[in-house]
């Protein structure tokens, strides 16, 4: 068992890279030069809040006892005691907290208020992703999602993508479309940033799904097992989702493009994320196919509903977690972690029913709470940046800096960037 903690510590560092940097690369190349930094500052205060609060009483409340909904967040109370041979998988768990709560930035870039931000951070990991963890991921006979529904979900396609998603959705409902858009194209500043973003989010990607074994009553045998079948999956969907999303794009775009490449990427991942450990490798590849090309169709659905997504967090997250969590209820194997048959392999029915189940269960949970914390919020210290900072740029306006110091002649110190980005940032808003 050694090589199984060792691994571990790999997987848990893996998935917090998934974060800072991955995501702030991801989704800073896709925002506009006047607000790169806060994009990247969301994630990155996102993983400082959602740490220290999952040691407090996330994992108790996640993992803490029984109960349908809710765990005691004090019974385990600052890990008080869990061995210190346990860490290693509390630490796995909260790097899955701290993504959850940041995928759901991208959809407010430029116009939510920082501090909105701040507040919301705990508030909503207290309320919203602590109590979904424990329906999802404490499968007990009480907890709700894989106890009660009996929904698969090998590592979060109900408890992370479809509950950020959801949340980036009722967000950009309360906040409203930023100004200018969509008449004003409001292009990515740097793809390059982007790509480079999506490629660490695949590579940290193996630690979040491999590292989520479901172990038997021999560890030694299914460690292995799981992890082979579990690598591959993930490969292959990848691989399938990327060509997906570009077939899309070239027949209702004529163009097949990097950006396009980069969501496919993300696209194959948050779909096969529930998938994982269920399904066998062709099924891993239709997973990967269908999430590509749905959420390359479902990311101009915000045109023509008009909701203002602006990184596509609905399009790729919650439209591609509804895909690979229900798919499992056609592609899943009785070789495979649940070990139950989908349709395809004559399992008829019943589990198709019990993952969409999950989804409606997830969909409404995270909606609901959603949007009591965010309007809470919106009617105290108000969600949404004044209009004039919103066009002079959230990085000048709340943190005092420029990401891109193009007109200062001095090499010093951070003080020379302040005054550049201070004398400069009427030009840059207009620009931007």
């Amino acid at each position: 068992m050694d090589g199984y903690y060792a691994f571990m510590l790999v997987a848990t560092a893996f998935v917090l890279m998934m974060t800072v940097p991955a995501l702030a690369l991801f989704y800073g190349g896709m925002s506009r030069s006047k607000s790169v930094l806060n994009m990247m500052m969301m994630s990155y205060v996102a993983a400082a809040i959602v740490g220290i609060l999952y040691v407090a009483v996330g994992w108790s409340m996640g993992f803490g006892g029984d109960g349908t909904l809710f765990a005691n967040p004090f019974e385990l109370l600052w890990l008080d005691g869990v061995s210190t041979g346990d860490y290693i998988f509390v630490m796995f768990q909260m790097t899955f907290a701290i993504i959850t709560v940041a995928l759901i930035s991208g959809a407010v870039a430029d116009r939510l208020k920082f501090s909105a931000w701040v507040v919301f951070v705990p508030l909503w990991a207290l309320v919203v992703y602590f109590p979904m963890a424990h329906m999802v991921f404490s499968c007990t006979d009480d907890s709700l999602i894989c106890g009660r529904i009996g929904a698969q979900d090998y590592a979060g396609g109900t408890a992370v993508h479809i509950n950020a998603g959801v949340a980036a959705l009722v967000l950009v409902l309360l906040l409203g479309k930023r100004i200018g858009w969509p008449k004003e194209q409001m292009r990515p500043h740097n793809l390059t940033l982007t790509m480079l973003g999506a490629g660490l989010l695949w590579m940290g990607w193996y630690g979040f799904n491999v590292g989520s074994i479901v172990f038997g009553d021999d560890p030694e045998t299914q460690f292995p097992l799981e992890t082979g079948r579990t690598f591959a999956n993930t490969t292959l969907a990848t691989f399938a989702a990327i060509l997906g999303w570009l077939v899309i794009e070239r027949l209702l775009h004529k163009k097949a493009t990097s950006l396009g490449a980069a969501s496919g990427i993300v696209a194959g991942l948050v779909a096969i994320t529930p998938a994982a450990g269920a399904v066998n490798l062709s099924g891993a590849v239709a997973i990967g196919l269908v999430a590509g090309g749905v959420c390359a169709w479902a990311v101009g659905l915000k045109y023509k509903l008009g909701y203002d997504d602006s990184l596509d967090v609905v399009g790729v997250h919650l439209v591609g977690g509804i895909v690979g969590t229900v798919l499992i209820g056609v592609f899943s194997t009785a070789e495979g972690a649940g070990g139950v048959d989908g349709l395809v392999y004559g399992g008829g029915a019943g589990s198709l029913v019990d993952q969409v189940l999950g989804v409606v269960v997830a969909v409404i949970y995270s909606g609901i709470l959603t949007a009591v914390i965010a309007l809470a919020i919106k009617y105290t210290i108000g969600l949404r940046l004044d209009e004039e900072d919103e066009v002079n740029g959230i990085d000048l306006v709340a943190h005092g800096e420029s990401a891109y110091d193009l007109h200062s002649g001095s090499s010093g110190g951070g003080s020379s960037v302040l005054s550049a980005a201070t004398t400069t940032s009427k030009t840059e808003g207009a620009s931007a």
